[in-house]
């Protein structure tokens, strides 16, 4: 079983920063990739940052330049750095880890954290 905990969300005004933590542990020892969604009312949950264990990233358009994600891979940890924010970044954010055995990948949710940027 894998236990998949974030921290950090929370109340910031525009232009602010917040930093989120996520840690994985339990029954898997590693992660092929690890990332942050996050999903606002009424919209669908959307990727905004994805690393790989070899530490290769993507991000989401509107977040590029303003959000940085990295990794611990032997703590199997992921933080998402967030400067600039902007109203429309609020959401609930996900964690979510990804694992392989063979040609099998598992994926595994966080119970999410609010973050709202208002003034």
């Amino acid at each position: 079983q894998v236990r998949i905990v974030e921290s950090g969300g929370g109340l910031v005004q525009p232009g602010g920063s917040l930093r989120l933590s996520c840690a994985a542990s339990g029954s898997v020892s590693s992660f092929v990739g690890m990332g942050w969604y996050r999903q606002a009312p009424g919209k669908q949950r959307e990727l905004v940052a994805e690393i790989t264990s070899g530490s290769s990233t993507n991000y989401e358009d509107s977040v590029k330049g303003r959000f940085t994600i990295s990794r611990d891979n032997a703590k199997n940890t992921v933080y998402l750095q967030m400067n600039n924010l902007k109203p429309e970044d609020t959401a609930v954010y996900y964690c979510n880890a990804v694992s392989r055995r063979g040609e099998v990948y598992y994926s595994y949710w966080g119970q999410g954290t609010q973050v709202t940027v208002s003034s």
